[in-house]
This record gives structure tokens, sequence and C-alpha cells, in this order.
């Protein structure tokens, strides 16, 4: 049995679509609630000011 493919909480961008295996290994988890949520490099970069503040989603 495999993992689903991770896809990006906010573009909905699949980790299996990156076409760099170095980007592919730059995707970001985040554990909310009990929940896994995935970021891409992009949106990582984007928000990684939140992200590090740790606020809430509804704030991005």
């Amino acid at each position: 049995m495999t993992a689903p493919d991770p896809a990006c909480s906010r573009c909905g961008r699949t980790r299996s679509t990156e076409p760099d295996p170095l980007a592919a290994l730059s995707w970001v988890s985040t554990k909310d609630n009990g929940r896994t949520e995935w970021l891409c490099a992009t949106c990582a970069r984007d928000h990684v000011r939140d992200i590090e503040s740790k606020l809430p989603d509804d704030y991005w």
C-alpha cells in the first residue's frame, strides 16, 4: 500500500508533478489539530513569515 500523493493546501499542486526532484524535497508539512497539511515550495516561500509566526491559516 502506498501513501497518497501530497497536495498543496494552498494551490492544489501535487508533489508528483514537480519537474525538479529537489523542489519535491522542499515541500513543507504542518500538523494542525492532528491533521497533516502540505505546502509546495512556492507557497511555503510566499508565506514563510506567516508560518514562522504561527498565524492561523485564516489570516494568510
